[in-house]
């Protein structure tokens, strides 16, 4: 069973996907938030789906995909938490999360345009495993609490303009905070349709061109690790959004440096929860 967000955007419709059909969630609630995940919605639209209780969404085949989250209260990241990516940008394994915000109004859709920044020059990919908040979590005693508080799984996509992050004053929030810089989903898949979140490969390409083929077992720090850690220094509330980091193959990596040009395409996915495609655009 899937959510997604169908229609305009800041108009979408809540949906969830059973059976081959797609269900409107309006008589459930007015969209995929923080508080229908802390109210058990995920759960309250699976049952009201198989019971057949809710009405069927036409047309939605022809409706743009939104982000499958309203926009949260915040996106913690965590960086440099994939061994091969240390490895080629040369970092040293992190003894602890490396962690930074990003300004939630860059998510946008699995589908939508990209912008390219004024002045960019390096514009880079990262396909990341995206962790929704359903409960509040605060001070989780072990990291196997993270499995009450975690909702469901998204494709992320932590666009990133590496000269903004890393060459003007060392601020990473302001080479990940760019317009449209975190495309979201296709799919909001819940945790429990997972069979094990620490074992899903990871796949990018640029044109055609694979760059990204990665697993999430090759995280530094494990998803419940990151949420017991993160609980520790701030509260997490339902709906958050956290992205989990990256594997190698972003251009910053690789030699020449191919960062994104406009009219580029980007393609990525994540298994079981769904494929995105955007094209990049300069503003």
């Amino acid at each position: 069973m899937t959510f997604r967000r169908l229609g305009a955007p800041g108009a979408e419709i809540p949906t969830v996907a059973h059976g081959g059909r797609v269900y409107d969630l309006r008589p459930l609630t007015a969209d995929l938030d923080g508080a229908f995940l802390a109210a058990d919605g995920l759960a309250r639209a699976r049952a009201a789906a198989v019971a057949g209780e809710l009405p069927e969404l036409e047309g939605a085949a022809e409706l743009r995909v939104g982000a499958p989250l309203a926009q949260p209260a915040k996106i913690v990241c965590i960086g440099l938490n994939y061994r091969d990516h240390a490895d080629e940008t040369g970092a040293a394994y992190p003894a602890e999360p490396v962690v930074f915000m990003k300004d939630p109004t860059t998510i946008v859709g699995p589908f939508d345009d990209v912008l390219i920044p004024r002045a960019s020059t390096k514009t880079d990919w990262e396909v990341e495993l995206g962790v929704v908040i359903g409960r509040t979590a605060r001070y989780l005693a072990t990291p196997e609490d993270a499995d009450d508080v975690i909702a469901g799984y998204v494709v992320s996509h932590d666009v990133s303009e590496r000269e903004f992050q890393l060459e003007r004053g060392g601020q990473w929030d302001k080479g990940k905070s760019c317009e449209t810089f975190n495309p979201l989903g296709p799919d909001l898949v819940p945790a429990g349709d997972i069979e094990d979140a620490q074992a899903l490969g990871l796949r990018l390409w640029v044109n055609g061109e694979q760059h990204q083929n990665g697993t999430t077992a090759n995280m530094i720090f494990g998803i419940r690790h990151i949420v017991g850690y993160l609980s520790q220094f701030m509260v997490l509330r339902p709906g958050d959004l956290i992205n989990t980091g990256t594997p190698a193959g972003v251009a910053l990596g690789i030699p020449g440096n191919p960062y994104l040009r406009d009219g580029d395409v980007v393609e990525l996915e994540i298994d079981g929860l769904g494929r995105a495609r955007q094209t990049l655009v300069q503003a």
